[in-house]
């Protein structure tokens, strides 16, 4: 068992906990400032936020699958 497995399983998922925290945030930020901007948009904005979070969040939780994998199959 090389530890260098767990290293980079450990920095894989905390790479993508930060990654998704800040595309999330950013997302979020841009959601509120254009339903701002144009409260008329606001069903039609909200439904490609949630679409576009769900992406966002998606690759993530993959990243955090395969760690998962390195640290407990792999290694």
């Amino acid at each position: 068992m090389d530890p260098m497995f767990f290293i980079a399983a450990g920095i894989m998922m905390g790479l993508a906990a930060i990654g998704a925290a800040i595309g999330i945030g950013v997302l979020g930020g841009k959601f509120l400032e254009g339903s701002a901007r144009q409260p008329d948009l606001l069903p039609l904005l909200r439904t490609q936020f949630f679409i576009v979070m769900g992406l966002v969040d998606a690759i993530p939780m993959i990243a955090v699958g395969l760690g998962l994998y390195i640290m407990f199959a792999v290694a």
